[in-house]
């Protein structure tokens, strides 16, 4: 007679157990995924989230949840072929295409951080001044050499926990928009029910907001991430967790962002036109309180998107002309790759 084979069952309470302990280290690996999507909220990005609120009230909402999955996917993409090959962006251009080409895409991509990192440097040294009453310059030095001397003299672990801290620490903004007590009908109708609006602002708005919600940089540091820490197929669903876990999380801190604008500042969008225009009009609208938990947000956002615009543009850098790079190595090992990471 031919056995029959029986399988044995896992009981529930080892099952669950077991799952706890997957989900445990599931977010113990919480890395480049986390901090890349942290990172898109960067002080330039929380402007613009909050002014399309002002412009554009709760409207646009749908637009975010439209392009969750949108970033998840690209954020993949560039994850799988960097654990998949063991290469960066531009070591894949240059390989499948050309070597002029990834030097064009990466002068572009200097330009742009180059901006972009000036634009944020100015924005926390402008919250600063707002409530120290000091002028910007005074801090926009310190400000560059503590991040300058983390990322020269910090190894890669201390630094990754570092930016995984000040990405959770953002979370301040779940918090502003509910101190905002926005309609709870209007943000969920918006939310879910798409509505366009044939209007020049309104467009220039969804255009701001879905340019700053998937930003070049992003792909080029997670996949350089991914290669630094030298993942293997294996570790393919954390990867994909970790990067689930950080584009909700962007997209969730953006929403915030959003609803805080729309319920303290709708209508008063002419009169923003920068950080410290935004700041003055917040401060009376939503009170001390919500204020200070919006300065403290642009100054953690500051500093984690710091180092990240200047580590993507220094891996790709050193990748497209095949210098030596990594946070773990010695500034005397790797001259390059630190010149263009402090340099910017």
């Amino acid at each position: 007679m031919p056995q029959i084979q029986t399988t044995t069952k896992i009981p529930l309470k080892e099952r669950i157990k077991k799952d706890i302990e997957k989900n445990r280290q599931r977010i113990k690996e919480l890395g480049p995924g986390i901090i890349t999507g942290g990172a898109g909220d960067d002080p330039a990005g929380i402007v613009t989230y909050t002014m399309v609120g002002a412009f554009t009230g709760f409207s646009q909402l749908w637009l975010l949840l439209l392009s969750t999955p949108m970033m998840v996917s690209i954020q993949n993409m560039v994850a799988r072929i960097a654990i998949v090959t063991g290469k960066s962006l531009p070591e894949i251009t240059t390989a499948f295409y050309s070597k002029k080409l990834t030097i064009f895409m990466i002068m572009v991509l200097a330009v742009a951080n180059i901006l972009t990192i000036g634009a944020d440097l100015n924005a926390v040294a402008a919250i600063l001044h707002i409530v120290s009453g000091y002028p910007t310059i005074y801090f926009l030095i310190p400000i560059t050499a503590l991040i300058a001397y983390l990322i020269t003299f910090g190894r890669y672990e201390m630094i990754k926990h570092v930016l995984v801290t000040l990405t959770v620490i953002l979370g301040i903004y779940v918090i502003a928009a509910i101190m905002a007590k926005p309609s709870i009908v209007e943000v969920l109708k918006n939310t879910f029910i798409p509505h366009i609006q044939l209007s020049k602002d309104w467009i220039l708005a969804a255009l701001g907001l879905l340019g700053t919600t998937i930003s070049p940089y992003l792909l080029f540091w997670q996949a350089s991430e991914e290669k630094e820490e030298k993942k293997s197929v294996v570790q393919a669903d954390e990867v994909n967790f970790d990067t689930l876990v950080g584009m909700v999380w962007s997209n969730l801190l953006a929403y915030c962002m959003i609803i805080t604008g729309a319920a303290m500042l709708y209508g008063q969008g002419d009169a923003i036109q920068d950080i410290s225009t935004l700041a003055i009009a917040l401060k009376p609208a939503a009170g001390e309180y919500a204020f200070a938990l919006f300065a403290i947000g642009v100054i953690v956002s500051g500093f984690l998107a710091v180092p990240v615009l200047a580590g993507s543009t220094a891996y790709a850098v050193a990748d497209t002309f095949g210098w030596r790079e990594g946070m773990d190595n010695k500034i005397s090992d790797a001259k390059g790759f630190y010149f263009v990471f402090v340099g910017l």
